[in-house]
């Protein structure tokens, strides 16, 4: 009898050289036990230039999925960073818009199921009422783009105030009331915002039932958000884990990034043993 898994355990592609192809990144995947790969669609002019692949570019890449039975399944589009929803420049503005099409239509020829939007009305820029509103108003045409394609958005809770918890991003959820926008909250930024905001991290996810389409896993210690090696940090991986699966979650990335060393493989497999070690063995 065929035993089907019951969550998945994704790896951020930014965990690996930049220089592997994707073939060699999904071998990689498969050898370390993940389930499958979220694309990296960042503010580099080499990641966004993804954007712009041809049908023949796309079509090969989904040959490699199917040769190696590893996907890519999510994507984190940060490029939003560098070219924001409310950026107080109208054409930024509009450069942010495109990026959504793109990435929605990348995403339905290589059958990405989620992408992972960055919780920012602005990041280089001060926030303040436009920039808020410009973001909403902007969010709104984006959820209506998604919609159209049956892909699913979610915001990522990131590292400042303006949406470092799953409260926050589900007030825009709430506003804009369609299933095509969700939240994908990071472990280490909801851990982080408890600490310094006085809440309890736990809580804050129970504030997003029935909206959440994802969790990041990722380590983090009080006032730093990245690069921190799992089992180091202050992250309660299982308690997280326990209550994202009590929540319905039951797909779950790994995030953490290749920082130049030689046993980058290794690091995979212990990351995919660490965090697997977390969860129960049935839901």
């Amino acid at each position: 009898m065929q035993v089907i898994p019951w969550y998945r355990l994704g790896l951020y592609e930014k965990a690996m050289p930049s220089q592997l192809s994707f073939v060699e990144m999904m071998e990689a995947a498969r050898l370390a036990q993940f389930d499958f790969i979220e694309l990296s669609i960042d503010e580099t002019d080499q990641r966004l230039s993804r954007l712009d692949w041809s049908l023949p570019e796309r079509d090969r890449l989904c040959r490699d999925m199917e040769q190696t039975g590893i996907r890519l399944e999510t994507m984190c589009l940060s490029g939003h960073r560098a070219y924001p929803l409310g950026s107080p420049d109208a054409s930024t503005r509009q450069r942010s818009l495109r990026i959504m099409r793109q990435a929605i239509d990348l995403s339905v020829d290589l059958g990405i199921r989620i992408i992972q939007l960055a919780g920012y009305d602005t990041y280089y820029d001060p926030s303040n009422d436009s920039t808020r509103q410009w973001f909403a108003e902007n969010l709104h045409q984006s959820v209506n783009l998604a919609s159209q394609a049956g892909v699913i958005l979610a915001f990522e809770t990131m590292e400042t105030a303006f949406m470092n918890t799953v409260g926050k991003a589900m007030a825009y959820v709430d506003r804009i009331q369609s299933p095509y926008l969700q939240v994908y909250p990071d472990s280490g930024n909801l851990t982080n915002a408890a600490l310094s905001e006085g809440h309890d991290a736990l809580s804050d996810l129970a504030s997003g039932r029935g909206h959440l389409a994802a969790l990041h896993l990722k380590e983090t210690v009080p006032g730093k958000f990245r690069e921190i090696p799992y089992g180091t940090g202050h992250v309660n991986f299982t308690r997280i884990i326990q209550a994202a699966l009590a929540l319905g979650v039951r797909r779950f990335t790994s995030e953490f990034w290749y920082l130049g060393e030689n046993n980058w493989l290794s690091n995979l497999q212990q990351a995919s043993q660490f965090l697997r070690a977390h969860f129960p063995e049935s839901p």
